[in-house]
């Protein structure tokens, strides 16, 4: 038996990463499960290892269209949804306002927050209807660049605060039908990616190289978390029975950056 018998989620993102490791707790708890993947392969890995617990859809979540098709096929084929979570993201390595080319950053701007935000507004919209009738949740990624700097560059950074701010706002907006929470999770080697815009599409963080030394070395819990590591509070908050008072919550996993303490006094030292 687990936290989530009998429950019925939609994972975004899901093929790869994080929200993989997500199919598979949510899963593995009892629950069924949804995925909007990019990747024809991976959606087809999916079904191929969880079998009949998911129903597995290829689409864009930067598309309302998607995102209604795949709340209609999970519902068609599980009957009911109880929670969706927004996972789907892209990353912008690092790169800094004064590395930034003038001419690339609308572009990347828009590329970038129509995953990081506006997915998670079309998403959430999708999926309302039957969250009402359940009384479900939203749950939402977040992550440690949602409170602080220097997880990302501004871009990043400015997404992922928009991202609480959205949060916070939903959870006014549709209680007490709907929860709406969020998990910011600290740093990970995925496959999380970078933008077209910057000629980043082709990296990921697998590429990224001494990243678990790097996590242990800024983290006060001297970790390096894999996915799986970030998965029980999404469990949470995606049962009724043990998160049911919790709403505009957002619940950091990032190894305690908050009580990190004075790191660097400033960061633009090398501007001429």
């Amino acid at each position: 038996m687990g936290w989530l018998n009998n429950t019925v989620t939609i994972i975004t993102g899901g093929g790869s990463g994080l929200g993989k490791a997500l199919v598979e707790r949510f899963i593995n708890e009892g629950g069924r499960v949804g995925v909007l993947e990019r990747s024809g392969e991976r959606a087809r890995e999916l079904a191929r290892e969880f079998g009949d617990a998911v129903e597995v859809v290829v689409g864009d979540v930067t598309l309302y269209e998607d995102n209604v098709l795949v709340v209609q096929k999970t519902v068609a084929r599980f009957g009911r949804l109880d929670n969706f979570v927004g996972n789907a993201g892209v990353f912008d390595f690092f790169q800094t306002l004064p590395q930034m080319d003038a001419g690339s950053i609308s572009r990347a701007f828009d590329e970038l927050f129509a995953v990081n935000v506006k997915a998670a507004l079309l998403g959430a919209k999708a999926a309302l209807a039957e969250l009402v009738k359940s009384q479900g949740s939203l749950i939402f990624t977040v992550s440690n660049a949602g409170f602080y700097p220097g997880g990302g560059g501004p871009l990043y950074t400015a997404s992922k605060h928009a991202l609480v701010g959205l949060i916070r706002e939903l959870a006014h907006e549709l209680a007490p039908k709907v929860r709406v929470n969020g998990v910011a999770p600290g740093g990970m080697r995925t496959n999380l990616g970078g933008l077209s815009a910057t000629g980043t599409s082709a990296q990921t963080l697998d590429q990224v190289d001494n990243l678990e030394a790097m996590l242990v070395e800024n983290t006060p819990l001297r970790m390096a978390p894999v996915p799986a590591d970030y998965c029980g509070p999404y469990v949470l908050l995606a049962s009724r029975e043990n998160s049911g008072p919790m709403t505009g919550v957002v619940i950091n996993t990032d190894g305690g950056f908050g009580v990190r303490g004075i790191m660097k006094v400033c960061g633009g030292d090398d501007l001429h």
